[in-house]
């Protein structure tokens, strides 16, 4: 598996437990921030890679 399908499946993995953690929460609660603040890391981190893939 190359590293773009590997970041896919793990962003796919964060949305997944964001949207459960999110469920009768607020969206401030620190657990639902915390979810989100990986997820938007990581897809940040996808971002970045793609750039890099698409100027080599």
């Amino acid at each position: 598996m190359d590293e773009i399908q590997e970041i896919e499946r793990i962003i796919e993995k964060l949305r997944t437990r964001l949207h459960a953690t999110a469920q009768g929460k607020c969206f401030t609660d620190p657990e639902v921030i915390r979810a989100s603040q990986e997820l938007n890391q990581m897809l940040n981190q996808y971002e970045k890679l793609l750039s890099r893939k698409c100027k080599a």
